[in-house]
């Protein structure tokens, strides 16, 4: 056996890899889970990185947590902190809790954070507090608009954060404006990277990610923003325009909107409701649909990537590029102005590459290396 004494120390160097990173990924919602899934992708198979997953449980039905892991091959969470539905204040309070914990025992280089939810603000400020850096993807998105929750989120993280992945240009103008350019860099979406990677997936195998019962034409809808969940009137408005549509619909529907919806709302005979579906079969049905119309922030984006018109049930957006040649047109809940975008004309005009080159999770791991 060799002594290690008389080993040269350029040798033993090469031996003992003193550039290992540790990252912390918290994961906690639908959307989250997708972006963890492209960049946990790349960030395990470099062997100078340790990936750690923590999932919030903030998500917690199973076919809007645990079937995302499943069919986007992400690992099992190494901790789930099971923390389930309540207020703003109850959920991102035992979520704080809950991470301060994980941090003590993990001791990781750097926080990686995804978008704007509560478990993204939590895992920001746990890390912060502990003087743990903190890595944000999709920052800088603005809709400039403080009564949604998801805007808070954003500008504390950003605020807080030691690097920011901004996903559009108007995103880095929006962190320039804010006197947040040192730390920000372009990465692109990592949404587009994953839209990419798995439409080929679907479109090698469309008959296994078929949803039965759906017709051969319809519209796709998607509601799940409190500013419509939560307002019967905007519900409303939302169904008397569906209902004028001369279009089938099919809506797959959040647990929590369904129990909004019942006995307040009465279901249009060609409003077809399903459960909520993974990640794949909501591409397959956007890949299908004529036009979609939500109030995601996601869909809007997945619309523009697979080609298919998009109408936003809200009165703003985060996603300036969809708008480009009228491909999101913003109506809000408005019965007349929703059935006039989905009767408009189609662009004819191709999507502009205001999203990166479908490299982010590349960029990212790149940089997240020259933290430590």
């Amino acid at each position: 056996m060799a002594d290690i004494n008389r080993i040269p120390l350029t040798e033993l160097l090469f031996f003992i890899d003193v550039s290992m990173i540790k990252i912390l990924t918290i994961a906690g919602a639908r959307p989250q889970f997708i972006k963890a899934a492209t960049v946990s992708r790349k960030l395990r198979a470099n062997p100078r990185i340790k990936e750690i997953l923590l999932h919030t449980g903030q998500h917690y039905d199973q076919n809007m947590s645990d079937i995302f892991f499943r069919q986007l091959d992400i690992p099992e969470p190494d901790y789930n902190l099971g923390i389930g539905s309540g207020s703003h204040a109850v959920q991102t309070g035992g979520m704080l809790q809950g991470i301060e914990q994980i941090l003590f025992t993990e001791k990781p280089d750097v926080t990686l954070v995804y978008g704007d939810t509560n478990s993204t603000l939590a895992g920001a400020l746990a890390s912060v507090k502990l003087h743990i850096p903190v890595a944000h993807v999709e920052a800088g998105l603005r809709s400039f608009n403080r009564t949604m929750p998801e805007e808070i989120n954003r500008i504390v993280t950003d605020r807080i954060a030691d690097l920011l992945f901004a996903p559009t240009l108007t995103a880095i103008e929006n962190l320039e404006r804010e006197g947040l350019s040192p730390i920000t860099r372009f990465s692109g979406d990592v949404m587009y990277d994953s839209v990419r990677f798995y439409q080929q997936r679907i479109l090698r195998d469309q008959e296994k990610f078929h949803i039965p019962g759906v017709p051969d034409t319809y519209l796709l809808a998607t509601i799940h923003r409190a500013e419509n969940t939560d307002v019967p009137e905007n519900l409303i408005r939302i169904f008397s325009a569906f209902e004028r549509l001369p279009f089938d619909i099919v809506l797959p529907l959040h647990p929590r909107t369904r129990k909004i919806l019942s006995g307040v709302i009465q279901i249009p005979s060609r409003v077809h409701l399903i459960e909520p579906v993974g990640y794949l079969e909501m591409l397959s049905l956007t890949m299908g649909s004529v036009k979609v119309l939500t109030d995601s922030g996601g869909l809007q984006k997945e619309a523009y990537f697979l080609g298919k018109p998009c109408i936003t049930l809200r009165t703003e957006t985060e996603w300036i590029e969809t708008l480009h040649d009228r491909w999101n047109i913003i109506t809000g809940t408005d019965p007349d102005q929703i059935i006039r975008a989905v009767n408009e004309t189609l662009p004819e005009t191709p999507q502009k590459s205001g999203f990166g080159n479908g490299n982010a999770a590349d960029i990212i791991e790149k940089e997240l290396l020259t933290i430590k």
